[in-house]
């Protein structure tokens, strides 16, 4: 048996002569939240509709669960849930409807609409007009919709595009329970390196169809070495003594110094020696690579 959810084999598909996705092997460990990066235009949304067999693949190059999508279509489909670009919903119709609707659709009873929006948080808003929702709830219905039939497993595009911090939070908070509570894998793209930090598990990065990484999210963090920002009175005699005491300074501004960052104790530390030598610190703190930083690393490492 397959310990991945997801398995792509060396997996290329073109648009007429464009190639879309190169040699691609993506490995989704079952259970976990795959964080599927990249720029816009990278192959993302092609690379989720091929594992949706929106898109057809060439024969033994996509598994899901350990079988071969083209030919045990109808039986992964039924395993799998989505929501790519915009969800699919009736905005004259409440949230409940629209959930209600869903289920008759797939021959699901119709408790299990409530039983969704519980899910989702939305048991509030069940009765409320769909199109009265804010983009996060629109789009938290949108994953209501995708787990009625109980997928094993979710494939969601940039579920966090468009929404405020709010509704980014929750539809984050969504994803760790369905991972933790209710034994869902999940697969989430987009373009924000931040934002998969704080949720994945695992992570592929993906650039012009090529995987340019692929591990968990902390092979990830020790690649994406985080620094220590530190924003002090007199940058020129601060650099010295930080040298002397054996750090190693990676950039310097007229108001700022950046060192490797180890732990909060050492941040710590070398506050107190800047202190306790005259030097006014007025903030401390941690920095992490943006995506593009972080493509032009591994770019340059492979």
């Amino acid at each position: 048996m397959s310990n991945f959810a997801i398995e792509t084999v060396g997996l290329n598909f073109n648009f007429g002569r464009q190639a879309i996705v190169k040699d691609l092997s993506l490995q989704v460990p079952k259970g976990s939240i795959y964080g599927f990066l990249g720029p816009n235009g990278a192959g993302k949304t092609t690379t989720i509709k091929i594992l949706l067999n929106l898109l057809k693949s060439p024969a033994d190059r996509v598994f899901i669960f350990g079988k071969e999508i083209n030919s045990n279509r109808i039986a992964i489909l039924k395993r799998i849930g989505s929501l790519v670009e915009q969800p699919a919903i009736y905005g004259h119709l409440s949230g409940k409807e629209n959930l209600i609707n869903r289920c008759l659709l797939l021959g699901i009873k119709k408790s299990k609409a409530d039983e969704m929006l519980a899910l989702v948080g939305l048991t509030d808003a069940a009765d409320k007009k769909s199109s009265k929702y804010s983009l996060g709830m629109k789009q938290r219905l949108g994953i209501g919709l995708a787990l009625v039939s109980d997928p094993k497993l979710l494939l969601l595009d940039e579920p966090t595009n468009g929404l405020d911090p709010n509704g980014i939070i929750e539809i984050r908070n969504l994803m760790i329970e369905l991972t933790t509570k209710h034994n869902k894998t999940i697969l989430v793209s987009s373009h924000l390196l931040a934002e998969i930090e704080r949720t994945a598990t695992h992570v592929g990065i993906i650039n012009k169809g090529q995987l340019l990484f692929q591990g968990t999210i902390q092979e990830l963090q020790l690649l994406n070495k985080p620094l220590l920002e530190i924003e002090v009175n007199n940058v020129a005699g601060a650099s010295i003594l930080i040298q002397e005491k054996g750090y190693e300074i990676v950039t310097k501004t007229d108001s700022k110094i950046s060192v490797p960052f180890v732990s909060k104790t050492e941040s710590g530390t070398i506050n107190t020696f800047l202190i306790q030598n005259g030097f006014t610190v007025t903030s401390l703190s941690q920095q992490r690579k943006d995506l593009e930083n972080l493509f032009l690393d591994i770019t340059k490492t492979n």
